[in-house]
């Protein structure tokens, strides 16, 4: 196929080559959402810069696209051009040719340089998007913490509003319960104290959702206070028929943290992975550290948390249970807690199978 390339064949490979990185420029600004579609384009139009357009095929392999303007022939020469992610060479552009009919020299030093300039547009149009994701992704963590934010307001409001007249019902029930000695009054009563004590208890989770509870952080060895908790969950593991681990990477580790806050953490976790695990299987709570950070893992073998719901399980009064098994506050203490803590709370899938509750909290003040 080889043919002696004259002046005035240069000068129109040239004109190709300058309209070709002009389309790829025009389909780059006009590219809305079909990443896919925008990168076939750009094959099409790479595809006919070339000397021998109808018997060149592009391929552009990158992380989930693999996209091909007609099916590579068995035997091929190509020229290629590495797609980067500004870390590492990741993925290529090539043009190929079928080596029956062609050779390398039908290959132009201009259509290398082409190439490079190509894959230079497509690894920064890659670098543009993965730039809109983390925007996106960071507009939405600040639209759901400022509704974390208001909610807490709301129900600071709220607990405070509660807690007088609660106050009032408990106290003078306990005191006609003092002086009563008809039976039926005493349940009666009995049963006011005990619905008293429950909305108070609803009212204190409401207070550690809106970090209004005091808390006193103190360095504190880690593992001890982990496994006090688990020992006072010991009937309950038992009961369940579920069994529990504990790994830590460091017996000694050492964090800021409000005791009974943290305990809080452990109780509201583990009481809710036992609630969804089988008979049988087990917890595991794991805590391994960084430099800076300590991040400790709650895995169940329960049946998981849709993702649709994983940001809904950390609003106050949501809950999974059914009518009169749970309040709905005890991820949204247990957010508040982490909060305060100035932490992150994320869950995540358990391979194969549950939930995941991944809590990181700083190791210094």
């Amino acid at each position: 196929m080889n043919k002696e390339f004259t002046v005035e064949d240069r000068l129109k490979e040239r004109i190709k080559e300058l309209s070709c990185l002009y389309s790829i420029s025009r389909v780059l600004r006009k590219h809305q959402d079909d990443v896919e579609a925008t990168l076939k384009e750009i094959c099409e139009i790479t595809k006919n810069a070339w000397r021998h357009p109808e018997a060149a095929i592009v391929q552009l392999k990158y992380t989930n696209f693999d996209i091909k303007t007609g099916a590579i022939p068995s035997k091929y020469i190509f020229q290629e051009s590495r797609l980067s992610d500004r870390q590492e060479n990741l993925r290529y552009i090539r043009v190929y040719y079928d080596s029956v009919f062609f050779d390398n020299t039908e290959f132009l030093e201009e259509e290398q340089q082409l190439l490079d300039q190509i894959s230079i547009e497509i690894s920064d149009f890659f670098e543009r998007e993965r730039i809109k994701e983390r925007e996106e992704l960071l507009r939405r963590k600040a639209e759901h913490n400022d509704r974390l934010a208001i909610l807490g307001e709301i129900t600071a409001g709220i607990a405070h509003e509660l807690n007088t007249p609660l106050g009032n019902i408990l106290g003078f029930a306990e005191l006609i319960q003092a002086n009563n000695k008809d039976d039926q009054t005493k349940n009666d009563l009995d049963k006011i104290i005990k619905a008293s004590i429950y909305s108070r208890e609803i009212v204190k989770k409401l207070m550690f959702f809106a970090c209004e509870m005091p808390h006193q952080k103190q360095a504190q060895q880690i593992k001890p206070i982990i496994e006090q908790a688990l020992s006072l969950l010991g009937p309950n593991l038992k009961k369940a028929g579920i069994s529990c681990q504990f790994k830590i990477d460091e017996e000694n580790l050492i964090i800021p943290i409000d005791i009974v806050q943290f305990t809080q953490i452990i109780f509201n976790l583990v009481i809710n992975a036992i609630y969804v695990s089988p008979t049988h299987s087990y917890i595991e709570i794991l805590v391994s550290h960084t430099k800076d950070t300590m991040l400790m893992e709650v895995k169940d073998q329960g049946p998981g948390i849709a993702k649709t719901f994983r940001k809904k399980v950390f609003h106050p009064f949501y809950s999974t249970k059914p009518l009169g098994e749970g309040s709905g506050l005890g991820l949204s203490v247990v957010h508040g807690i982490v909060k305060a803590h100035q932490g992150e709370i994320k869950i995540v899938d358990n391979i194969p199978n549950g939930s995941n509750f991944k809590i990181s909290l700083p190791l210094h003040p």
